[in-house]
């Protein structure tokens, strides 16, 4: 690379500061109900980073019962957020990945839903999902942001 190509591609890299939706990130809690063979239903935490204006990256665990034993489930998502910024009303977003089960049956799914959340571009609110993994999935809870990073 000639010189003068490699300066403006290092002031390019020094100048350029990092994406807002890129310090976004997310601490939750959450209920997992699914309609299989057996029903399983947990409540537990979530953990999420916005890896672009659009995209989002979790992971969820609880734990629950299914057929009156002991159970959990762990989840892997990746999201597509179609309004991100917005400070009010609600945003949707589409999800998929991988589920882990574990109690009365252990098995893992794939997973696909399509959720609603309140204010996407502010510092929290509810989300309420619907899809399959595992059985009909639905879940719900609450996520807080933090915008600029943790603790900020």
């Amino acid at each position: 690379m000639s010189s003068p190509w490699r300066s403006l591609l290092t002031a390019a890299l020094l100048g350029a500061a990092p994406a807002e939706a890129q310090q976004v990130r997310e601490l939750g809690v959450q209920a997992i109900a699914t309609a299989s063979d057996p029903a399983l239903v947990t409540a537990g935490g979530y953990v999420g980073w916005r890896t672009s204006r659009r995209m989002r990256v979790s992971a969820a665990a609880g734990i629950g019962v299914a057929a009156g034993d002991p159970a959990w489930r762990g989840e892997a998502l990746l999201h597509f957020l179609f309004t991100s910024r917005a400070r009010r009303g609600v945003g949707g977003y589409a999800a998929g990945g991988v589920a882990v089960v574990g109690g009365p049956v252990d098995e893992g799914y794939l997973v696909l839903t399509a959720g609603l959340e309140a204010r996407p571009g502010s510092t929290g609110g509810w989300f309420l999902e619907a899809g399959v993994g595992g059985g009909a999935r639905v879940a719900l809870g609450f996520r807080r942001r933090w915008l600029g990073g943790w603790g900020r």
